[in-house]
């Protein structure tokens, strides 16, 4: 078997609120509270767990996405104003997308200052 990433903890100021902004941003579910966690179920392998007992530790995640779950993305994105993004990390918040090479990435802030990173090729 190969090593798969089962889950991590998402440490949050407010976990239903840090959960449905991930769910949200990649239209994920939110699965039932489970203990002290909200958890968002990513794929089939892999579920981040939010807690909100120690307070927010920010985080960097990276996410490799198809076409259109990236063209709901940057619809989401481009429609609130409040969600803070940009084409890369030199560039820093400029509310750009970033079209190097044959994808799309963008990286985001969530209120709790952890960075999402969401992109259509993987990184090489």
């Amino acid at each position: 078997m190969a090593v798969v990433l089962n889950h991590t903890v998402v440490a949050v100021a407010d976990k239903h609120a840090g959960a449905r902004f991930l769910a949200d941003l990649l239209g994920l579910r939110v699965l039932p509270e489970a203990g002290p966690f909200v958890p968002v179920e990513v794929n089939g392998d892999l579920v981040l767990e939010f807690d909100d007992r120690h307070g927010a530790t920010p985080g960097h995640y990276a996410f490799l996405v198809d076409e259109q779950t990236f063209d709901a993305l940057e619809e989401r994105l481009r429609r609130d104003p409040s969600i803070e993004y940009g084409s890369g990390l030199k560039q820093g918040w400029d509310r750009r997308i970033s079209r190097a090479g044959e994808g799309r990435g963008v990286y985001i802030r969530d209120p709790d200052g952890h960075s999402y990173e969401v992109f259509t090729v993987a990184p090489v």
